[in-house]
């Protein structure tokens, strides 16, 4: 398998999407922050120390899917049309974040739906740390992505295959 990212003397390099043909591109990624009952009670009553978790933490992951070439050194800066971030309780210790990215361009937005996710994860662990330094961030995957040449990957299909 040869890697796209790496050049023929295996050095990094930025790929060439010159070539790629324009197409509407959405990206699902999503994540757990694992955590004490006590502190999803917290953040589901709105009552952290450090103000609203779920809307700091919206805010976090939808700005860090705009600064994804920033922190991601190969990732090209592209014009996005659509980030959502959502969260839901699994359970009374489990927080599952979701983000959906858009974009029409000729590079899909993976990074930055998997960047917005781990960016949130990590604003609600700063935000609750003083109250739970238990917190752990994990199961951050890519679960659904379409547009360009490889088409559609849906890990729940795969899975069910």
């Amino acid at each position: 398998m040869k890697l796209s990212h790496v050049d023929e003397h295996g050095k990094a390099r930025m790929v060439d999407i010159s070539q790629k043909d324009i197409s509407e591109r959405v990206a699902i990624a999503s994540g757990k922050v694992f955590m004490n009952p006590n502190t999803m009670e917290l953040i589901q009553k709105n009552s952290v120390a450090k103000g609203d978790v779920l809307a700091v933490s919206r805010v976090a992951g939808i700005m860090a899917a705009k600064r994804c070439p920033d922190l991601v050194p190969l990732c090209h800066p592209i014009p996005i049309s659509s980030v959502k971030v959502d969260f839901e309780a699994e359970n009374e210790t489990t927080l599952v974040i979701t983000a959906e990215v858009k974009t029409n361009h000729n590079t899909g937005v993976e990074m930055e739906a998997l960047t917005a996710v781990s960016v949130a994860a990590l604003t609600i662990y700063d935000m609750v740390k003083a109250v739970d330094r238990e917190v752990v961030i994990g199961e951050i995957k890519l679960n659904y992505k379409s547009g360009g040449r490889s088409g559609v990957f849906d890990r729940d299909r795969k899975l069910a295959a």
